[in-house]
């Protein structure tokens, strides 16, 4: 996905976010945003919003001399997900589809994104995605891939979402390969993270080589590349990877929440649609 004239705005609007959680000195969150306007003005509109949003975090790091500004709050989020486990867990225990509950539930996840410019609430979006429509629906297709396959590749999104993810490869029950970034980038989930949640206990875990908050795929490592187009089917979390995905023809199935206005618009969603995305058939 192209970057739209939209995205300029929620660039600099992310940028005063991060920058007042990774420093308290006015005047450095002050220069944080004079060096992101001067990026902004540069932004190549071809290029996906993930790739100028790894430059911008770069950049407050850089500034605020914090690698990792997120870090506390993700481990809010992830203890916060993982208090909801057993009720989550008894849900999928009495409910009529299993698999698709836990898919309902991983989206659900998907809410905790704080490259969004907007408050959520995981137990409303817990509560609402249980008996919400779903704009794109193509789960019939995603039982076939699953029976098809042995082996699924899951890109992961952010780390509280990833305590929902781990629901879902269990209910999946085959073997799962889970990406991670590389390096901090907002709250998406890294290794450090996926070792907390013990993800590596239920799949295998590698890095896509990512330091971007998306998947780009001439920039990611040749262990990931090669995975990538050898699988069957890869499950897809969040807006991020869909900005750096979508236009490749790979049996992607997209799973995330439009929480973002321009998002919704290519999907062609109403915004805070839920979506479960077909992507080799919308290609085919």
């Amino acid at each position: 996905m192209k970057t739209f004239l939209e995205c300029i705005p929620c660039f600099m609007n992310q940028a005063l976010k991060a920058g007042r959680i990774a420093s308290n000195d006015e005047n450095t969150i002050k220069q944080i945003l004079n060096e992101v306007g001067k990026m902004v003005e540069d932004i190549p509109m071809e290029n996906t919003p993930p790739e100028t949003g790894m430059l911008i975090y770069q950049k407050i790091s850089e500034i605020s001399g914090n690698p990792d500004p997120y870090k506390k709050i993700k481990k809010k989020n992830m203890d916060e997900a993982i208090s909801l486990l057993p009720m989550l867990e008894e849900i999928i225990d009495k409910s009529d589809d299993r698999l698709l509950t836990a898919i309902r539930f991983a989206i659900a996840g998907n809410v905790i994104d704080l490259g969004v410019n907007r408050e959520f609430d995981i137990k409303t979006a817990l509560n609402e995605v249980l008996t919400q429509d779903f704009a794109i629906f193509d789960y019939d297709d995603f039982k076939q891939k699953l029976a098809e396959t042995d082996e699924i590749l899951y890109l992961g999104d952010n780390s509280g979402e990833a305590v929902f993810d781990k629901i879902l490869i269990r209910e999946i029950g085959k073997p799962v390969t889970f990406v991670v970034k590389e390096k901090p980038i907002i709250n998406d989930i890294t290794i450090n993270e996926a070792k907390y949640l013990g993800i590596d206990k239920i799949a295998k875990i590698i890095s896509s080589g990512m330091e971007a908050p998306g998947t780009i795929i001439n920039m990611c490592n040749d262990e990931f590349v090669k995975k990538f187009y050898s699988s069957k089917i890869i499950i897809s979390k969040g807006q991020g990877n869909y900005e750096g995905l979508s236009g490749i023809n790979v049996p992607i199935f997209f799973m995330l929440r439009a929480k973002c206005p321009v998002i919704a618009k290519d999907i062609n969603v109403p915004i805070d649609s839920i979506i479960l995305e077909n992507n080799y058939k919308k290609e085919n």
